[in-house]
């Protein structure tokens, strides 16, 4: 989807395109007053005091009629510069402009402003040449908005456009934007009963519901299963830590904002924690170890907190609590490259799985010009952004480099994945440490007898189990594959009377299998179950008539296809057992 913000054109267009609609506001609301109408990524927005209106879709419609009606009048859009005293004069009844104004650089001796018609406001620019340009636009939604984002603060109301140069640009926008509706996890989720949220427990706190719980832990036991097999050993941390942990780390001087306040205990001060490298530094510290025993790959399927904006959050995608599939390999500075190399190994073997094929490798590097909120060690950062981009060279790994996105401990390397709608975001990440290490004094008895520090890699391949969980159901429209399905197989007996007792002998064939399945002998028309069991997105629907009982036999409709197919029970098992062996 495009970014409005990031094409100068479209941005002009689009800013252009707000005055447009604070005009129209002002035509049909006269006592309206204006905050900001910036443009953002995905279009504009603008706040707007309404007094006691609240806008419905209908007044979007009206609004957009009217904006539609400037737009032919063509009016030219006209810049005029005027000073600090005479802005000050000319919207004296408008609190929200005199705030503005109030707050501008005392060395500004003109403030900018820009007429169309019978419409003047605040503005830097640039805008377009006139109104008639703004052809093609759609508001898109209203929603509230605090003045300032302070809540308390009066509640304004926003409204959010798109504006493109031709009706084409905008029609394929709006598709596409439905497109994402349909495939939005939250609405997918709430569908197809996966999980939940409610304020009541806390904003930013999903729950899994059983069906989705099924999914976190078919997720779950399938990348403990790939680490187990890698040498990787698993362990369990609690969720809170003592503050102490994170001074040492250098996460409370770093990451404090981002984490929930602490607890008073005891006289001691605990958060709840944000990341597991710390709890697992003080593991590997917890006895003496060789040069023989490295590498040693600690990992865990971890609960963590964030103390996310409410305006970030979103389902499972980012929420304040969230599972991480994380690791920590520590190894020694022989062993980078050999397991920085399983690493991307096993995230491109995890990506074959799950078909990810859109995807890009990024190198976060710390910003030289900008280096406050990174750990002060300059010689340590140049050898690891060395270090990391010889490793990437010369297992030929195509990546681009992007300056002040690394941790603050080291460089990393990000693993961003394009998903079928929306902005593209990280899911991968392999993070190369030489500082935690030496914060926590960790050592291994090298083979000449000496101490040496450790090089650390952080690691995670799903990322969080939630947000990987989110892109699945984007990606597949809440129709998983057969192994991830939470329903694998919902059987419909055609007649209770003559056919529920085969139903309940083939359920309980599958149940043996390990096969997840429902039995729906509701007294309802087989037409109508099938129809609900497709808005299920079941993978498999069996049909068991009186052919089926006679014969001993399965016959079964694919979610997505109209066919009914025949097969004896063994064939039908055997077509099972190789679509989830194969992650079909």
């Amino acid at each position: 989807m495009i970014n409005i913000k990031e094409n100068e054109k479209l941005s002009v267009l689009n800013h252009s395109c707000a005055h447009l609609l604070a005009q129209a506001v002002k035509h049909l609301y006269p006592q309206a007053m204006f905050w900001v109408g910036p443009v953002i990524a995905e279009g504009f927005y603008y706040d707007i005091d309404l007094g006691d209106n609240v806008i419905t879709d209908e007044d979007l419609e009206k609004i957009e009629k009217e904006m539609k009606k400037i737009s032919k009048d063509g009016k030219r859009i006209v810049r005029h510069e005027i000073s600090k005293e005479e802005a000050l004069e000319q919207f004296k009844d408008d609190p929200y402009k005199i705030d503005l104004i109030s707050r501008m650089d005392e060395s500004s001796t003109v403030i900018s402003c820009y007429t169309q018609g019978d419409f003047t406001d605040l503005c830097r620019g640039p805008h377009v040449e006139s109104v008639k340009e703004l052809k093609h636009f759609k508001l898109l939604k209203a929603s509230g908005a605090y003045w300032k984002g302070d809540a308390n603060n009066k509640m304004l109301q926003r409204i959010y456009g798109i504006c493109f140069e031709t009706a084409e640009d905008l029609e394929a926008h709006l598709k596409e934007l439905e497109e994402a509706k349909m495939r939005d996890h939250r609405k997918l989720g709430k569908e197809l009963e996966l999980f939940m949220t409610d304020d009541l427990v806390g904003r930013g706190l999903p729950m899994f519901l059983p069906k989705g719980y099924v999914v976190w832990q078919e997720l779950e036991n399938y990348i403990r299963e790939k680490e187990k097999k890698l040498g990787y050993l698993h362990v369990m941390t609690p969720c809170v830590g003592n503050v102490e942990l994170y001074k040492t780390s250098g996460h409370w001087d770093h990451y404090k904002e981002n984490m929930f306040p602490a607890m008073e205990v005891e006289g001691e001060s605990f958060v709840l924690r944000p990341m597991n490298c710390p709890h697992h530094m003080m593991i590997y510290a917890n006895k003496l170890h060789s040069y023989k025993d490295l590498p040693i790959r600690i990992g865990e399927i971890a609960h963590d907190f964030r103390y996310e904006a409410s305006g970030a959050l979103k389902g499972i995608e980012r929420g304040r609590h969230f599972c991480q599939n994380d690791a920590h390999l520590f190894v020694t500075k022989e062993q980078i490259k050999e397991e920085f190399k399983n690493v991307v190994d096993l995230i491109f073997d995890v990506y074959k799985d799950f078909h990810i094929t859109n995807y890009r490798c990024v190198l976060s590097l710390r910003d030289p010009e900008d280096k406050t909120k990174y750990h002060p060690d300059d010689e340590m950062w140049d050898r690891a952004e060395n270090e990391l981009r010889e490793v990437l060279n010369d297992l030929g790994i195509e990546y681009t480099e992007e300056i002040g996105e690394a941790a603050f401990y080291g460089p990393k390397l990000d693993v961003n994945v394009k998903p079928a709608v929306g902005n593209e975001y990280t899911l991968s990440t392999c993070q190369l440490d030489f500082c935690l290490p030496a914060k926590f004094d960790l050592k291994y008895i090298d083979s000449d007898g000496t101490k040496k520090t450790p090089v650390v890699l952080h690691r995670a391949i799903l990322g969080s189990l939630d947000r990987f969980m989110a892109y699945i159901i984007e990606e597949t429209k809440g129709a998983f594959p057969l192994w991830l399905a939470p329903v694998q197989i919902n059987i419909l007996p055609v007649n209770n009377e003559y056919h529920l007792e085969y139903a309940k002998e083939v359920e309980a064939w599958l149940e043996e299998a390990n096969i997840r399945v429902e039995l729906d002998d509701r007294e309802e028309k087989v037409g109508y179950r099938m129809r609900e069991s497709v808005m299920k997105k079941i993978p498999y629907t069996l049909i068991l008539g009186q052919k089926e009982v006679d014969n001993r036999q399965i016959s079964y409709r694919k979610y997505g296809s109209e066919e009914t197919i025949t097969l004896s029970k063994e064939e039908f098992m055997k077509k099972l057992e190789d679509e989830i062996k194969l992650k079909k």
